[in-house]
């Protein structure tokens, strides 16, 4: 099995019809499949050929990456991915949910370079700002300074609305400074399902997928934002991610937790994840301290410890206690993000280790159908304390 390839665009083309399955809900899946990829098949002929009426499956129906919306493209923009005009900062682009673009094809890029020219102190403070982004953690030096190159700021205002559910999208955010509100509606009632605190980002995943907007992002204080635009993002992040797939898919597979995700799913992770290294005796996460990632093992061990209440070291402080290790394809860092509270104990690198590092933000927003799992597993956590040290300790105390 380790040895059959995916063929290019084979993914995409089956997650829009996913995407369409889950949002037309079709009695028939078969009946539903031909259709969809008859209309694919007719689009593509379109394509190539003169401008003419289009099927009118298509009319009603937004379909996911890989298909050209031959009617609107044709008579809205029709050339604009053939001469890519460097885009105006704020404006919004209709239809880019349906915009055919396969990575795997991509052999150069031709298009012009977009620059938005900086001060010195602009160019400092967007470094700063972009620097814990994880989607900027695999770029090479020359990628990452084409899309510092294109970034853009944009001050926002109380009551502002960044991005709003259901718009087509057009900008990926990093956050400068501000704090903002996520606000998602299902069923006609609208609940926060998070914030942002003067760090972060946010835009990436209607980029990356063709979808709309999955959220509304307001501002609640006044902040300033670094955007980048679509055109920019897809040929240098979305690109790059690619390469990224080929690397990870296999291992992200294998991690028991994320078995219950579908495949869909799980490559979304595999897009927002970064990578990093640590040395023998690096200290990855401290117990006390807020939590802002979630970590999987790529390779090597790490040892986890708690602070005891009743141990002291040489130096009269509580002495570190090891409760348990953790190996390749396992997970820490989750019991704080689960709970909502400081980190409970402390991670250790065991000799050289690489982690496949998520964000808050991410894992709250894909890692929903795992929470289940988690949550069983703090009641393990604490059978192991009791075991350790007769007693049940709360492991959410970060004075442990």
């Amino acid at each position: 099995m380790s040895h059959i390839r995916i063929p290019p665009g084979l993914t995409e083309l089956l997650q829009g019809y996913t995407v369409q399955v889950l949002r037309q809900r079709p009695p028939d899946l078969v009946d539903f499949a031909v259709d969809y990829f008859t209309s694919l098949r007719e689009a593509r002929a379109l394509a190539s050929s003169p401008p003419a009426t289009p099927p009118s499956f298509s009319q009603d129906l937004e379909f996911g990456p890989g298909l050209a919306d031959a009617k609107q493209e044709s008579e809205t923009d029709e050339d604009e991915d053939l001469d890519v005009p460097i885009p105006s900062r704020f404006d919004r682009r209709v239809s880019v949910c349906a915009e055919a673009y396969n990575p795997d094809e991509e052999e150069e890029d031709t298009d012009p370079r977009v620059i938005h020219p900086k001060t010195d102190e602009q160019r400092c403070r967007l470094q700063e700002a972009c620097k814990d982004i994880l989607l900027f953690k695999n770029l090479d030096q020359e990628q990452l300074s084409q899309v510092l190159d294109a970034m853009f700021e944009r001050a926002v205002k109380v009551d502002e609305h960044v991005i709003d559910q259901g718009d087509d999208g057009d900008n990926f955010y990093v956050i400068e400074r501000g704090t903002y509100d996520i606000l998602v509606t299902k069923d006609n009632q609208t609940r926060s399902v998070g914030q942002y605190d003067n760090r972060g980002s946010f835009g990436e995943l209607a980029l990356m997928y063709n979808t709309p907007r999955a959220a509304t992002i307001i501002a609640t204080s006044e902040g300033s934002l670094w955007g980048l635009d679509r055109v920019t993002f897809r040929r240098i992040i979305v690109k790059n991610n690619a390469k990224k797939r080929k690397m990870f898919e296999s291992f992200i597979e294998s991690v028991p937790l994320l078995k219950s995700l579908e495949v869909s799913e799980r490559m979304k992770i595999v897009d927002v994840i970064g990578e990093k290294i640590y040395k023998d005796g690096d200290r990855i996460i401290t117990q006390g301290e807020k939590a802002d990632s979630f970590y999987i093992i790529e390779s090597g061990e790490v040892k986890i410890l708690i602070r005891s209440k009743t141990k002291t070291n040489k130096d009269g402080g509580n002495q570190e206690v090891e409760i348990a290790r953790c190996h390749k394809g396992q997970y820490f860092g989750e019991l704080a993000l689960v709970t909502n509270k400081p980190r409970a104990a402390s991670a250790y690198a065991v000799g050289d280790v690489k982690c496949l590092v998520m964000d808050v933000q991410a894992f709250e927003r894909l890692l929903g159908p795992c929470m289940d799992i988690m949550k069983r597993n703090i009641s393990h956590y604490q059978e192991q304390l009791v075991k350790m040290f007769g007693s049940s300790m709360d492991l959410a105390d970060p004075g442990l």
